[in-house]
């Protein structure tokens, strides 16, 4: 004004130019305004696409240390020595600055621009107003933050909860653009002051959230998208411990969630059980029931239709298990822990310890009344335990750590209480059955004349039971757990001879009978015999042994020096089966022919048979032990 040379346009300019003034503050003040209004928008849909992109580079990172880890475990195997390293992809504009970054701090991705702040920054600058300006872009930010807080009571958070935490992290990514290149607009310290405050926000309402959610799949849900917003926000450097802190913290009570959801699936997968071999047309069904929990025998893929020796029971559960860790994963995974395989271990442990355990436990006490119902149960446990090797193996490779470690810390098979009472209930029927054949012992004439040409009735019986008992059990029972129970069936059969010669419907016998029962016991020692093309040598000869104290007793009874009994040397090798009360008893009963035969002529009564004197020696010496 100074150097205008007109005093007309002096008074003109010292008229006008607070209008122009007043004028220009109004209109950037609109322009800014308008932006203010524009960039919530913006935001939401910026922290949407940061968030998905952030999912999306996370999906590549673990199907590429999905490869690797395959890759690692086929070079182990090898001889050859091999190096992988993960090739990091950078295709989704979240490298450098982020999302919607460009080199002239407006445009981008959204059309994130900040040209109308920027713009009215400068003006206000110009006017002298800079202080005024960034007090008042701060206090309207920080509004705009407060009211982005507010959780609807009218939408359930899991349908608002991406809207809610989308919102907040596009104001920090569009706050950390501004800050890098707004020219001291706002300082580091205030936008530290609003992170502070957002986080502990968030956490007040996931705190609040997590309490009342009652759904396992819907914490997990809420949890992956914060560790998402964490993993988007930490790339432009704001502090996410404190949010992780709050997920950590609700660990357990998921995994107690997990685990009610998981009981219930199973109890259901239980109830629907029809106890019969499971039948598949298709290769694609045997892929998903068998291959893909790795419980097949062999590597070589069946003929089509295929029976299975298993129920529905166990592929419908080995799903259920297999989810259960894949879900413990996901929720351990992205939350600040690098090693959480021993936090998945145990709870899988509990899953399969306490749930599926007890649950089945619990279906063979009450559900299981019949032989063929208890060999359908125990023909699964004998698969689940295959499974369970699986499981461990899956929740180590999910959990990033080598197989040769999980392996190592591996444990007892965690369904032992359900597979010990499946096969006791097998044994169990099966005695009862043998029981009933074993009734025919009473119609066996123990006071025979002469030793009998055959073998007793209920021999017979029992033999024919059990060669069929091995014809059904060999296609559904393995090897092992067929051996076990034939064990108990024939140490039962050992058990009920003795203890008819032991018992009160026995109340004397002669040599002649025990020959017999030599007969029936020589019988059921060939039937062992004869499992050898289905068992090994060894196996064959343990069924053997379950005779042993039928065989020792009956060994001894016509043993031509019975005192050789007391013998600890002979008894510890011949007779170790035996109970040394039990031999009194029985050896009490013994009626010799000869004493019949002696008694019936005077004196020559007074001659003993060698064999029976011995016994009496016996006798006598184990009442004075006794």
């Amino acid at each position: 004004m100074n150097k205008t040379p007109s005093s007309t346009l002096k008074r003109m300019l010292e008229k006008k130019i607070p209008e122009i003034r007043s004028h220009i503050e109004r209109k950037v003040s609109k322009e800014f305004g308008d932006w203010l209004v524009d960039i919530r928008v913006v935001s939401r849909n910026l922290g949407q696409l940061a968030i998905g992109q952030a999912s999306s580079a996370r999906q590549r990172e673990e199907d590429l240390r999905i490869k690797q880890r395959q890759a690692e475990e086929q070079s182990r195997l090898s001889l050859r020595d091999c190096v992988y390293a993960l090739e990091e992809e950078d295709d989704d504009g979240l490298s450098g600055g982020g999302v919607g970054d460009d080199s002239n701090g407006g445009g981008g991705i959204l059309g994130f621009d900040l040209t109308p702040l920027y713009r009215a920054y400068h003006i206000h600058q110009t006017l002298g107003l800079e202080d005024r300006f960034k007090q008042y872009y701060f206090e309207n930010r920080k509004l705009q933050l407060t009211s982005d807080f507010q959780v609807s009571s009218m939408t359930p958070f899991l349908e608002s909860h991406q809207t809610f935490f989308a919102q907040i992290a596009g104001f920090f990514i569009v706050e950390d653009r501004i800050l890098r290149t707004g020219g001291g607009l706002i300082s580091k310290l205030e936008v530290e002051n609003l992170w502070e405050t957002a986080v502990s926000k968030m956490c007040s309402v996931l705190e609040d959230q997590f309490s009342r959610m009652q759904t396992a799949n819907h914490l997990l849900l809420i949890k992956d998208y914060v560790s998402l917003l964490g993993v988007t926000l930490r790339r432009y450097g704001y502090p996410v411990d404190a949010l992780l802190d709050v997920l950590n913290k609700h660990r357990d009570k998921y995994h107690e969630l997990l685990l009610s959801d998981c009981r219930k699936q199973i109890a259901e997968a239980l109830a629907a059980d029809k106890f019969e071999q499971m039948l598949m047309k298709k290769e694609y069904e045997y892929s998903m029931n068998v291959l893909s929990f790795q419980i097949q025998t062999s590597d070589i893929i069946p003929a089509f239709p295929y029976v299975a020796p298993f129920s529905s029971t166990v592929p419908d559960c080995c799903r259920i298990v297999r989810s259960f860790i894949e879900d413990s994963v996901s929720f351990m995974s992205h939350g600040g822990q690098l090693d959480f395989y021993d936090v998945v271990k145990k709870y899988l442990d509990r899953l399969l310890g306490e749930v599926l355990d007890g649950a089945l436990l619990k279906l063979i006490n009450t559900s299981i009344h019949g032989v063929s119902q208890a060999m359908q149960v125990a023909a699964n446990m004998a698969v689940l335990e295959r499974a369970c090797d699986f499981f461990f193996r899956h929740a180590a490779q999910l959990s990033g750590i080598p197989l040769r470690m999980a392996e190592r810390g591996r444990r007892q098979f965690p369904l032992i209480k359900a597979r010990d009472a499946a096969k006791d209930i097998l044994s169990g029927l099966l005695k009862t059955k043998v029981d009933g054949f074993m009734t025919l012992i009473e119609n066996v004439n123990w006071m025979a004349d002469d030793p009998p040409q055959s073998e007793n009735e209920y021999v017979n019986e029992v033999i024919i039971y059990l060669e069929t008992l091995v014809s059904t059990a060999q296609q559904i029972l393995p090897v092992q757990v067929l051996k076990r129970v034939l064990q108990d069936v024939l140490s039962h059969i050992s058990e009920k001879i003795v203890g008819a010669l032991y018992g009160e419907s026995v109340k004397r016998f002669n040599v002649n009978a025990i020959i017999g029962v030599d007969v029936d016991i020589r019988l059921l020692e060939s039937f062992a015999d004869n499992q050898g093309s289905l068992f090994s040598d060894e196996d064959a000869n343990q069924l053997k042994t379950a005779l042993s104290e039928a065989r020792q007793l009956t060994n001894l009874l016509l043993s031509n020096h019975p005192e050789n009994f007391l013998n600890p040397v002979i008894r510890e090798r011949s007779y170790n089966a035996l109970d040394y009360r039990k031999v009194i008893t029985i050896s009490e009963k013994l009626k010799d022919p000869s004493d019949r035969l002696f008694g019936t002529f005077g004196s020559r009564g007074a001659r003993q048979n060698p064999k029976k004197k011995s016994l009496d020696v016996l006798i006598k010496r184990l009442k004075d032990v006794s």
